[in-house]
């Protein structure tokens, strides 16, 4: 694939990523929709783009998914969407990411990995990134909404780790998308009592589900063969920043020191861990 479209095309994907969060925030705090529905809307509206794509490719691949992986995916959507009731955009997706990528590295270290000195101290300065961000005054984020959005990062991550070993990624991820719609459902139902619809909510949730999240991950898989996987992990990085310039420029959302202070940490801390791998390979299990 030639280099300027693979630019194009990460570029998108990762804009993509950002503006699930620009658009669960906006149709939260600016719409009348709740959350369980917006997260039932937005895996529907997901699973039906994914099934189009992988029909329309008639590959011989293999996987799809598991119930578990779904209950991991639907963890997250649901989470995601109910701490976008308080948390701003660019807070939400630090903290996302933040835990997204603590879990995957807590995984390393628990098979074993040698943790070397530079992923030692970007491991350090994330987490002292993320503590710095919930301690309490006045600028701290909603505690519950902050948990919330931990909680969200932990199950992406172990929907991650589990997707490495399920099969051709684009079926697995169009499977599990599908087995999360019921347990929405559920959900909804639960919560039907707090269910509140409206046009710009619902037009919201599907452009989440449809375009940031369907396509966004169709678009991700297809240029993700031709990057490295340090690259890959790299230039993530770049969407809670996205996700901030968006908040600010789209939402009208203020960018506060301690979130400043905060991202730098977290997002150079995992740039250190990065590098580190980069330089010396991913680092194998003791024997």
């Amino acid at each position: 694939m030639p280099r300027a479209r693979i630019f194009i095309l990460t570029t998108l994907t990762l804009m993509a990523f950002a503006g699930n969060s620009l658009l669960c925030r906006a149709a939260l705090r600016d719409t009348q929709i709740d959350a369980a529905s917006f997260t039932l809307i937005r895996l529907l509206a997901g699973a039906l783009v994914l099934w189009l794509v992988v029909q329309l490719r008639r590959t011989k691949a293999t996987g799809n998914g598991s119930w578990l992986s779904a209950l991991s995916l639907f963890t997250y959507a649901a989470t995601f969407s109910f701490a976008y009731i308080s948390l701003p955009a660019a807070t939400g997706a630090l903290l996302l990411f933040g835990a997204v990528q603590v879990t995957m590295i807590g995984h390393g270290l628990w098979r074993g990995e040698r943790l070397l000195r530079l992923e030692f101290i970007g491991i350090v300065v994330a987490f002292a990134g993320l503590v710095g961000l919930l301690l309490p005054g006045l600028s701290a984020p909603p505690l519950v909404g902050s948990m919330l959005m931990l909680a969200a990062g932990i199950a992406w991550g172990v929907y991650s780790l589990r997707g490495k070993s399920e099969g051709n990624p684009m079926q697995v991820t169009a499977g599990n998308f599908m087995r999360a719609v019921p347990i929405a459902i559920i959900l909804s139902v639960i919560t039907l009592q707090h269910t509140v619809l409206d046009k710009a909510g619902v037009g919201y949730a599907i452009a989440s589900g449809a375009i940031t999240s369907g396509l966004g991950y169709t678009i991700w898989y297809m240029v993700l063969p031709s990057l490295k996987a340090t690259s890959a992990a790299t230039m993530q990085l770049t969407v809670p920043v996205i996700a901030a310039v968006g908040g600010i420029l789209l939402l009208g959302e203020a960018m506060t020191l301690r979130l400043v202070l905060s991202a730098i940490a977290i997002l150079g801390g995992i740039a250190l861990v990065n590098y580190e791998k980069q330089h010396t390979g991913i680092n194998k299990p003791r024997e």
